[in-house]
C-alpha cells in the first residue's frame, strides 16, 4: 500500500495541473488519496487531505451532494481513528441527518454513516443510544443487503458489542456466533463506495 501512495500524489499532481485544484475529478483523486493514506495508517494526514475535500466539495457541489456526504463521512472517520470521537458523532449525526434526506432511510450509504455514529455512541459510553441505532441499522441491512452480506454481519458484530456493554452477554455471544456461523465461507471483500469504516 505504501508504495501505491506516489503513484497517487502523481497521478493527483497531475489532476490539479491540468483540470485545477476544484475539479471533480481532482476532488475524487484526493479521497483517494485519502484512502490510501488511511490504509497505510497515516490518519492525520488523511483527515488533512479529507478536510480540505470537504470544503471544497462543500463550495463546488454544495453540502448536500453524494460525493460532499461521502467526503464528510470520510473525515468522520478519521476523527473517530484518532479518538475525537465527540468530533466525529457530531460530524456523523450531520451526514447521517443529510443522507437519510439525500438517499432514504434504507440506502446502503445511509447505513453506512449510521453504523459509524452507533460506533462514536458506543466509544463515548453511549451504550443504549448505540444499541438502539445498532439495532435499526443491522434490521435495515438484513432487508436491503440481506443475512449474509458482510456489511450486515459487521453490524450484527457490532450490536454484539452494545449489549456485551449493556451486560446482555447471552444476547451478545447468541449474535457473534449467529454472525460467525454466516461468515464461514465468505472470502469476499466489500467494495468501499459510500465512504469509509461500516
Amino acid at each position: 500500500m505504501p508504495r501505491a501512495i506516489p503513484l497517487y500524489e502523481r497521478a493527483l499532481a497531475d489532476r490539479r495541473r491540468v483540470l485545477g485544484d476544484d475539479h471533480p475529478d481532482t476532488l475524487t483523486s484526493r479521497e483517494s488519496m485519502a484512502g490510501y493514506l488511511r490504509a497505510a495508517g497515516d490518519i492525520q494526514a488523511a483527515r488533512e487531505v479529507d478536510e480540505d475535500t470537504l470544503a471544497r466539495r462543500r463550495r463546488v457541489l454544495g453540502p448536500d451532494h453524494p460525493a460532499t456526504l461521502t467526503s464528510q463521512n470520510n473525515l468522520g472517520t478519521d476523527l473517530s481513528r484518532l479518538g475525537m470521537h465527540q468530533a466525529a458523532r457530531e460530524l456523523d449525526e450531520d451526514t447521517l441527518a443529510r443522507r437519510r434526506r439525500v438517499h432514504g432511510d434504507d440506502h446502503p450509504w445511509t447505513l453506512i454513516t449510521a453504523s459509524n455514529l452507533a460506533s462514536d455512541l458506543r466509544q463515548l459510553g453511549q451504550a443504549q443510544a448505540a444499541r438502539d441505532l445498532d439495532t435499526d441499522t443491522l434490521a435495515r441491512r438484513r432487508r436491503v443487503l440481506g443475512p449474509d452480506h458482510p456489511r450486515t454481519l459487521t453490524s450484527a458484530s457490532n450490536l454484539a458489542q452494545d449489549l456485551e456493554q449493556l451486560g446482555d452477554h447471552h444476547a451478545a455471544d447468541a449474535l457473534r456466533a449467529e454472525a460467525r456461523h454466516r461468515r464461514s465461507g465468505q472470502s469476499e471483500t466489500t467494495p468501499d463506495n459510500g465512504g469509509g469504516d461500516a
